[in-house]
């Protein structure tokens, strides 16, 4: 025995006890959703409490006790990788495993195995030192992976769930109804409160659309790769941002889904292309549509673009400019007008918030003025890309 006790079983709890700090720590970063950080409060209280129990206990209800915790909290991990649950909100899509969760995971299934060793052989010892070095060696990998996620809620990484973060992020007053929109850094946790006119639910719905982009999205980065999927260029990469069409999405009854985005924007760089947003596509719907509107109320920029000019291409329909002040396109293009409502979600850094409807450092907030042409309310620079 390791001090009188069973290595394992002390091995085990502390194990659960890291597991149960991860998830304290993970709590925090997701305050904006309240009753999963509250579940995950519960959660890391009771596996810090099992592994506390298991350093000053050896009945057999012990590694029970430790075994039965770490096995929801292990359970529900594994399943929110490949599918997201109903309740509560915040695991509503599936997330990619992230060096913290992983850390967490994999911490509780070391303090089962730990507990199951001393629950069928409760007489096998450890050598005190074995036992302490592994113990240690647990708690310095939670601490890592709690400064590996520290200000990252979302630890999305370029190419493998990680965001560039470009860009100011700028202070705002949450607790006056701040403005919108905000400075968006996909770096920092997801803050679309204290918005007015935003109910809970709308909020609600417009942090899990955002996260969701952020997790799903870097599966379109490689730019060579999507072509198969059925995406074609609008061949507008000379404004420095280049619009990507699915028009077997667009005509899908899929609504505001990040594993099937209507449109890719990247931004250019001579030949390269980097991943910054999805468009999502509203098809047959106005822009008034309560839908539409409704969904994420003022947070969302829903917009349509009306100038716009398309020719035929090789490849698919092709921008060949925008209407001239009497509403002419170039020779050999047509204006078909409005069209479908779109809304931008960014998964890099922007100055107008994650839903900027149009591209580019000024661009910002699609709103409707009195002769009804968009106007950029989000910037005074209207000298940025468009």
């Amino acid at each position: 025995m390791a001090g009188g006790r069973n290595g394992f079983l002390l091995l085990g709890g502390v194990a659960s006890v890291g597991a149960g700090a991860l998830h304290l720590f993970a709590a925090g970063l997701h305050t904006e959703h309240a009753t999963l950080a509250r579940l995950m409060v519960v959660l890391a209280a009771a596996q810090c409490a099992a592994g506390l129990l298991a350093s000053v206990s050896a009945r057999k209800a012990v590694p029970l006790t430790v075994i039965g915790v770490n096995l929801v909290a292990v359970g529900i991990w594994g399943y929110t990788r490949f599918a997201g649950l109903p309740w509560p909100d915040g695991l509503g899509t599936a997330e990619a495993p992230q060096f913290l969760d992983s850390t967490c995971a994999a911490l509780g299934v070391l303090a089962i195995a730990g507990a199951a060793v001393a629950l069928v052989r409760p007489g096998t010892t450890l050598p005190a030192v074995t036992t302490a070095t592994a113990a240690g060696l647990a708690g310095v990998l939670a601490v890592a992976a709690m400064l590996g996620g520290a200000g990252h809620v979302h630890s999305h990484g370029e190419g493998d769930h990680t965001h560039a973060a470009g860009g100011e992020h700028s202070d705002h007053d949450h607790g006056t109804g701040a403005a919108w929109p905000r400075p968006w850094d996909p770096a920092t946790p997801i803050d679309v409160s204290g918005v007015p006119g935003v109910t809970a639910a709308q909020e609600q719905r417009a942090t899990a659309l955002i996260r969701s982009t952020l997790d799903q999205l870097p599966a379109f980065a490689d730019v060579d790769s999507i072509g198969a999927l059925g995406f074609r260029s609008i061949g507008d990469s000379a404004t420095g941002y280049e619009h990507y069409i699915n028009t077997g999405y667009i005509r899908d009854d899929r609504f505001l889904d990040a594993a099937y985005p209507e449109s890719l924007v990247y931004r250019v760089d001579g030949a390269d292309r980097t991943l910054v947003s999805a468009m999502y596509i509203a098809k047959g719907k106005k822009i008034d549509d309560p839908e539409l509107v409704d969904y994420g109320g003022p947070l969302m920029q829903w917009h349509v673009h009306d100038n716009l000019c398309w020719r035929a291409g090789d490849n698919g329909p092709q921008v060949a400019g925008v209407t001239d002040a009497q509403g002419n396109c170039p020779p050999n293009s047509v204006n078909p007008g409005a069209g479908n409502p779109m809304v931008h979600v960014w998964i890099t850094a922007h100055q107008c918030g994650p839903f900027a409807a149009l591209e580019g450092h000024g661009a910002g907030q699609a709103a409707t003025g009195a002769d009804g042409r968009r106007t950029d309310t989000c910037s005074h620079d209207h000298g940025g890309h468009r």
